[in-house]
């Protein structure tokens, strides 16, 4: 079985189904076919991307293994390996494990020690060693190794950039198969995309100079897509022709084993330094304490709780210097953590943040809530840039809304002190004879639904945002507003509190007792008079109304579907009309209203009062 690539690197990937139906279907559950391919597709690209050095390599192994430190010998393999940063030093590749059926067991162990610790950290967080005891088991080691050595993953057969697709493929099918959701691994690339094309937008002049270094980091960072696919866009979308490319270094922290292993995985094969990419939980266990970097890309999970990680995330919050001291959001989601905790990770000179988040951020949570006080803290400092509402069924695992929030401590002059708010998710309705079909302005439906994604962002469409982005001007899909203009005051209104015979109740002090039955909240703006306001809008209707101005909050929210919402007037009768005469109902509705007979002359059927009933009525609207 054979892997082919043709020109515009779309990866046939058949030979999941033809070692899964030859191999694996007897004695793995669907669930657990990904659990095992993808370990062997990783050593298999290591195998044959190490082909050609395996003698130089254990010729150098052989050379010094007995006569240097182990820390001074693993340089020197890397060079006899041509500076690939993962080497094997035993005698056996996965073709010449085949050469001795009797002694598979052995010699693969053998093969498997020989690579370097950073790949044999890989393979532990692949749990790989119950799967080869399971296929030991099975009788099934050798028809494994056999299946995969047909598989051809050699550089000029695919590149790097096709690795990302096998793999991103392998994790999307075992996980239809085990009815997983593929999203929680992997963001689809049309909306790195986009997420790409704005955050790099206003970098192009500072990342043309020579001698650049810059880090970009994602800390939810799954099989590691956003921050290849970031450096990807800087060396070739932008920089592809040039001879003076910036140096792009990545980061990343995975919780998932699984995830982590594919992401350092390729890190290594890439040629990334593979310790860059750390695994653990970025909440607790945050393994870049004090690092800072320049770009900052994620897609935490939606609506995950953090209930387990609360007494420690509780203590930080406690800390003026901690990540967390603007606000807690509520423990069944910590989206708003993980924004934080990019912002704590922010270069003085600056860095620029996408993340993407579902509605919840947004708007969840009253004023002097977790979620309210965090948006007042990140727009009050001004570091929201701008907003990307995205067009509905992108995701693999969900059919929600989704935004990208753009976050920077670099504002261009023209973008201090606003916000930027951008309708990607805006559609229009089609259609002819009474018909309606809802498109998208910035998406196509995919000729193939993968899961909930329906659509994809095409790159026409993605250079139609990018351009409303940096043209920063107010039109149908984009807003502009000051900051303040997502705060409001949030008064407590109280009414006195009255006995049976509507007397006022008082206090010692001769004020009136307020009636906790009627006390109501009212949200004023923050650009508004409370003075004016309360006498405009509240005492005309309750005049015997005040304000407890003890309590007082100021909360901030940013209310997307508001800022674009478009009045639509009811049509006219005539038109209705018109609509109506186009229906059937059982052709008795049509024939009377277009008065090609009478009343009399009709003879309604089965349905004889229902349709009689639904034309008396029709007649009326019409008359």
């Amino acid at each position: 079985m054979s892997n082919e690539i043709n020109n515009n690197n779309k990866v046939e990937v058949g030979f999941i189904w033809q070692i899964t139906n030859d191999v694996l279907w007897n004695a793995f559950k669907k669930n657990e076919i990904g659990d095992v391919l993808l370990p062997f597709v990783v050593i298999r690209r290591l195998d044959c991307i190490l082909e050609p050095m395996n003698q130089k390599v254990r010729d150098a192994y052989n050379n010094f293994h007995d006569k240097v430190a182990e820390d001074k010998l693993d340089p020197i393999l890397r060079k006899a390996a041509g500076g690939l940063k993962f080497y094997n030093t035993s005698k056996h590749t996965l073709n010449s494990l085949k050469d001795d059926p009797r002694n598979i067991e052995i010699n693969f162990n053998n093969y498997l020690n020989g690579f370097n610790p950073d790949v044999r950290d890989i393979l532990d967080n692949f749990q790989f060693d119950k799967i080869v005891a399971r296929l030991i088991k099975n009788k099934l080691l050798y028809e494994m190794i056999d299946a995969i050595c047909r598989v051809n993953l050699n550089t000029d057969k695919i590149d790097n950039h096709g690795m990302g697709y096998v793999f991103e493929e392998l994790i999307r099918i075992s996980n239809e198969q085990s009815n997983e959701t593929a999203g929680e691994h992997f963001t689809p690339r049309d909306v790195i995309a986009l997420m790409n094309a704005i955050i790099f937008a206003p970098e192009i002049a500072e990342l043309s100079q020579p001698g650049i270094i810059r880090t970009i980091y994602d800390p939810a960072c799954g099989t590691g897509g956003m921050v290849n696919l970031g450096k990807k866009y800087i060396e070739d979308a932008l920089f592809g022709n040039s001879d003076h490319k910036p140096v792009i270094k990545t980061y990343g922290q995975e919780i998932n084993e699984q995830s982590f292993a594919i992401a350092k995985s390729e890190a290594l094969i890439t040629g990334e330094d593979a310790n860059n990419i750390k695994h653990g939980n970025s909440f607790t266990e945050d393994h870049f304490v004090g690092k800072h970097f320049h770009y900052m890309m994620a897609n935490p999970p939606y609506g995950v709780t953090w209930k387990k990680d609360e007494k420690f995330i509780r203590n930080e919050a406690l800390n003026p210097a901690g990540r967390f001291y603007a606000g807690l959001p509520r423990t069944s989601d910590g989206q708003l953590l993980f924004l934080q905790h990019m912002i704590s990770k922010m270069e003085r000179e600056g860095s620029r943040i996408g993340v993407v988040t579902n509605g919840s951020p947004l708007f969840t949570g009253d004023a002097g809530s977790g979620e309210s006080e965090i948006r007042k803290w990140i727009i009050e400092n001004d570091w929201l840039e701008c907003i990307v509402a995205l067009p509905k069924d992108l995701f693999y695992n969900t059919g929600i809304n989704t935004y990208i929030w753009f976050i920077t401590n670099k504002k261009e002059a023209r973008r201090k002190g606003k916000v930027q708010l951008i309708n990607a998710a805006a559609n229009i309705e089609k259609g002819t004879n009474g018909s309606k079909k809802v498109e998208h302005i910035f998406a196509n439906p995919m000729k193939k639904s993968l899961g909930n994604k329906r659509n994809q962002i095409e790159d026409q469409y993605i250079a139609q945002i990018t351009e409303l982005y940096e043209r920063f001007e107010e039109g149908e899909y984009c807003k502009i507003f000051d900051n303040d203009h997502f705060g409001y005051y949030q008064l407590t209104i109280e009414q006195p509190l009255r006995d049976k015979r509507g007397r006022v109740q008082t206090d010692r002090n001769d004020n009136p007792k307020p009636d906790s039955k009627k006390r109501d909240k009212e949200n004023v703006p923050l650009t508004a008079d409370i003075d004016d306001y309360f006498k405009a809008e509240v005492l005309p209707h309750v005049p015997d109304a005040w304000i407890d101005i003890d309590k007082t909050r100021i909360g901030y929210e940013i209310n997307f579907t508001k800022y674009f919402y478009q009045y639509k007037g009811l049509e006219s009768s005539e038109k209705i009309a018109d609509e109506i005469r186009k229906l059937e109902y059982g052709n008795t509705t049509a024939v009377l209203l277009n008065n090609q007979v009478s009343e009399d002359e009709i003879n309604y059927g089965n349905n004889a009062t229902e349709e009689k009933g639904i034309v008396d009525l029709l007649k009326d609207l019409l008359a």
